[in-house]
Order: structure tokens, then sequence, then C-alpha cells
């Protein structure tokens, strides 16, 4: 493969649609509405009856099935073409025209989810048994979790229609808002300001010089503030919404819905954030060594990510690609095979650009159909284990693409399982392969504050949207208690170790998870530390751990986390399982220290 520059590396969408104007979209949207009808034509008030048809059911999920299948396509279209700049206005259009397609095909198709909801267990539990009824058996099970919960189909309908105009609106202007922005910074060696897109400032997050960092941050912060009215708008209707929701719902616990969408059980989860919690004073002794290697008096937040080799490495986005397909390889070349074909098909878009979405992420489309994987590549260490991440995305959607759609994205909490399994990958492979002692130290220092973004991080997200739903239950939030909320926790995870520098009290102003999916933060965690336990094993089993590892991304969503990984030999229940992942942590810390002890 020819060797391309970072902008030239864009995702290809005429595998989906020729542009926001094509009327084979228009035809499928139409198509969906059709289907839609016809679909509530045939089964209406004949899911929730005691003699129920087995064979009739199976029928009508596999419909079900491709009808959903018939609007996802265009609604990632609409997405990927957003996401790629939310500055068309043919893109914005579209998209919301597809939420609206899709918002009235849900309406028309509810009755079959609230249907099977009122199935009596006992015939429930007899359809089952069918072998193509059981296909879709997690899927069910799924959906009858949320029978205590679920209201009347005009107000299931009513709920979802005002969502329009209500959340998925919020969610929709922060997006644009915060797509938008642009910033002026003059960068170093360079005589002037110019503009340039956020993902370009905190990529200076990483340049060796402090000022730098500082400025480029508070300067991303500072713009954000400006956004201040828009901004705590968004986050307080979302807050305000869920909370409605949930009283509406009589859910126990405003983490309820997360809890029963990805099969886990509250006691785990706040367990697992728990053990994190109690570990922080870890991630406090690697912030106590990062000051040392830089030679500070006081370490910021701002200081975190600074590089500590002596010469600072940029990577071009071939090079990157090399890196992660070598490692993959190393691994599995079913794998490797994957990652070439994406990148051969244009499903990668790696450039920062104005209006691009900020941040990173794969969109799996459908099963059978290759996820398209959004970078902002800036050619740091960073950005090159972000696309380990996402390609692992990428390969997980591959290889669950065998699995019917409804069971086609993993469960929340196996969601990033090949994502940080291929950083951690990427991470051996370089240890193993660099020379350079420097090197080695920042390639330790880079995978130990990953790790420390992805769960100690996460669990603080996690707890300042905890406090802010509880807190928005009571009265209207300002910025400012926003603000203060937002440094309350991250204070637990610095200690005395870091000083956050005054910007930084905005810091929960710009990310997306608090606006687009609730409670999301805490399936880093969860995948992080089940990765480390899952890496242990591959260390330990070697090449025999390969196959049962595919089988599990295979899986999909077709079974919940306990059970699937049950057959890996891991025990989710047990409760020393998820301090284990903080052993290797301490053990990289300790690699870490052996390499600093040794002459240079």
């Amino acid at each position: 493969m020819s060797e391309l520059s970072v902008d030239e590396v864009r995702w290809d969408l005429s595998s989906l649609y020729a542009g926001s104007d094509d009327p084979v979209l228009t035809e499928a949207l139409q198509a969906a509405k059709q289907s839609a009808d016809s679909f509530r034509q045939s089964y209406y008030g004949r899911i929730a009856v005691p003699d129920l048809d087995a064979e009739l059911l199976c029928q009508a999920l596999q419909e079900y099935e491709q009808l959903q299948l018939k609007i996802v396509k265009p609604y990632s279209f609409a997405q990927l073409l957003f996401s790629g700049d939310s500055r068309d206005v043919g893109a914005a259009r579209l998209l919301a025209r597809v939420r609206e397609a899709w918002q009235e095909v849900h309406e028309t198709t509810l009755f079959f989810e609230l249907e099977l909801l009122q199935l009596e267990d006992e015939v429930y539990a007899a359809l089952l048994l069918d072998p193509g009824v059981a296909e879709y058996g997690l899927y069910l099970s799924t959906v009858r979790a949320h029978a205590p919960y679920t209201l009347s189909e005009e107000v299931e309908q009513a709920l979802k229609r005002k969502d329009l105009a209500g959340k998925e609106a919020f969610s929709q202007l922060f997006d644009e808002v915060t797509a938008g922005l642009r910033f002026n910074f003059q960068f170093p060696g360079e005589e002037q300001e110019r503009e340039v897109a956020g993902e370009e400032l905190l990529a200076l997050l990483y340049h060796p010089e402090r000022t730098v960092r500082e400025e480029a941050f508070s300067a991303f912060l500072h713009k954000h503030s400006e956004q201040a009215l828009v901004l705590t708008s968004c986050f307080n209707n979302i807050l305000l919404d869920h909370g409605k929701e949930a009283e509406l719902r009589h859910y126990p616990d405003l983490m309820t819905p997360t809890h029963l969408s990805s099969e886990t059980e509250p006691k785990m989860v706040e367990q697992m954030l728990s053990v994190t919690e109690a570990h922080y004073p870890l991630a406090q002794e690697y912030f106590e060594l990062k000051r040392q290697l830089l030679g500070l008096d006081r370490l910021k937040n701002t200081d975190l990510y600074a590089p500590v080799a002596i010469e600072s490495r940029s990577f071009s986005f071939d090079e990157a690609r090399a890196m992660v397909s070598a490692a993959i390889a190393d691994f599995s070349p079913e794998l490797a095979a994957i990652v070439q074909r994406l990148h051969k098909k244009g499903r990668i878009d790696a450039a920062p650009r104005a209006g691009k979405s900020g941040g990173a992420f794969c969109l799996g489309v459908a099963p059978g159909a290759d996820p398209f994987v959004l970078l902002n590549f800036t050619g740091n260490l960073r950005d090159v284990s972000t696309l380990a991440h996402e390609l692992g995305h990428a390969v997980h959607y591959t290889l669950s693409g065998q699995q019917n759609f409804m069971h086609y994205h993993a469960p929340l909490p196996l969601a990033e399982t090949a994502s940080v399994f291929g950083e951690m990958l990427l991470t051996r492979h370089l240890l193993d392969n660099e020379p350079n002692r420097e090197i080695k130290i920042a390639l330790l220092c880079a995978k130990i504050e990953e790790i420390i973004a992805t769960t100690f991080r996460q669990t603080v997200l996690t707890r300042f949207e905890q406090a802010a739903h509880q807190r928005r239950g009571q009265e209207l939030l300002s910025a400012d208690d926003l603000c203060d909320l937002w440094l309350q926790e991250n204070a637990r995870l610095f200690g005395d170790a870091v000083e956050m520098i005054p910007a930084y009290r905005w810091g929960w102003s710009y990310i997306s998870h608090f606006i687009h999916a609730r409670f999301y933060c805490y399936s880093y965690v969860f995948g992080e530390l089940l990765v480390l336990a899952l890496y242990q094993k591959y260390r330990a089993e070697g090449e025999a751990f390969v196959p049962g590892y595919l089988d599990l991304l295979r899986a999909g969503g077709s079974a919940r986390p306990v059970d699937l990984v049950q057959k890996l030999g891991i025990d989710l229940t047990d409760p020393d399982f998820w301090a284990q992942g903080y052993a290797l942590v301490r053990e990289l810390l300790e690699e870490l220290k052996a390499l600093l002890a040794t002459e240079a």
C-alpha cells in the first residue's frame, strides 16, 4: 500500500449512499416506514396471547430484525456524514430527517416489545425451547428485564416523540456547538496565531514545554466556558429528562436502565468503582514519580501526559498503521487481515479538521458490513494507541458480524474488550522491540497513564455524573455548581499529588459521554480491568488463549457478560477479581522503576 499523508486518509461513504441528497436514501427511509406499517398490521395484538405459536414469533422476530436493518443504514450514513463535517447544512438536515424517520418507525413498531413484555413467564419459557426463537434469546431476555418499568404503548410513544424536541435536540445542539468551536492559538515556533480545531489544542498536552501545555488546555477550556449558557442548559435538560423519566418508570436507581441494558448487577458495578477508588494511591504514587521524572517542584494536571523521553517522537499515520498492524499480527493473523482490509477499503477518517467531531470512535453499521473509524490523528504516541483502540473495536464488530443484528453489538461491559486489548498488545510489542531506554520509559509511562485515564479517570467521571444527576434532582444547576462538582471528584483522585489549573474547573463541559449515554463511563473501567485480566491469561497460556478470546469477540451480544467471560475462566462475581487488574498496574510501575534505576 502506497504511503498516504494523514489528510488523505478519509473514509469513503459511497458504499452506503452517494450523498445527503441520494434518492436511494430517501427511498430507503420510505421503505422502512412502509415495512413498519406492514409489520404492525401483521402482528399487532398477536404476540401477547397465551397460545402464541413459536413459528409465528420466530417469523415476527426475523421481520423485526430486517426492519431494523432497513433503517440503520441511512441512520449510520447520516451520523457519519455529520461527524465528518457538522458545518455541512445538508448533513445536519439529513441527520434530523433520519432521526425523525427512525422515531416514526420506532413508534409504529413499539407495540412489539411491549407485547413481548406481557407474555406470561411459562409461555415465554416454552417458546424459548424453539431453536428459531432461541437464536434471539438474549435480546428477548434483555427486553423482558425492562418489564417492571415499561409503560403503556401510548405513553411510550409520547415519550419517544417528545425526545426529538427534548434530549435528542439538546444532544445535537451540544454536538453542533462543540464541533463548531474554533480556537486562535500561537503554536510554538510560529510567529502569529492561527485558527485550529480543538483536537489540535488537546494534542499539545503532550508537548515538551510546560507553558505550551497549560496555555493550550486553558485556551481550549476557556473557549468552552464562553459557551457556558448553552452547555449548562444542555447538561441541565439532559439530567432533568433522565431524572423525570426515572421517576415516571419507578426505577429504583438512576443507573438502573444502564444496568438492565448492559446485563450488569448494581452491586458488581459499585464494587468495581469502590475497588478502583481504593487504589487511587497507586495513581498518586505514579504522579509523584512523574513529577520527579519531569524535574518539577509541583505537578499540574497539564503535566500528566508530558513526554518524558529526551527526544519527543512524532509518528506519521503510515508508521502508526504499521506498528499497530504488526502488534495485532503477532497475536492473530486473522485479526491483522481484518485491519488491513479496513485500511484498503476506506473505512478510516484520520485527520482533524474544522467541523469534524472531536475524539475518536468506531461505528459498526450492521452484520456483514465493515465498520467505520473516526480519528483525530496528530502524530503523538497516544494517537498511535488510539488507532489500536479503535481498530480493536473494528475487529470486534467484524467478528461479531456472524451474529444476528439483535446480538451484533457487544453488551456495554464488553464493548471495550477488543479495543483495550489492542492497546495492550501494541504496548508490549513496542516495549519488546524498542532498544532505546528513554523510549521504553516513555512507553511505560504512556501505558500507565492510559490505564489511569481508563480506570481512575473514568471512575471520577462516573462519580461526577452520579453527583450531577443527584443534585439536578434537587435544583437547577448553575455552571459554578457543575464546576464545583467536577473539581471535588477530581480532587479525590489527585489528592496532594496534582495541582489543577484554574481553567480545569470547566473540564466537564466537553465530555460528550455525559450527553449521549447515561453512565457509559463505567464501561471503560470494566473493560480495562477485564482486559488486564485477559492479558495476564494470555501471558500465561500463550497461543492456546487465542481461540477462546476470538470466540468471545465472535459472540457479540449473544450472552450475558458473566457467562461469556466465564468460558475463559473469569468469574466476575469474585470479590477479588477487580483488584487483579491493579496488580498488573503495580507490575508495570515496578518495571518502570527498574528502568529508572539503571544507568542511561
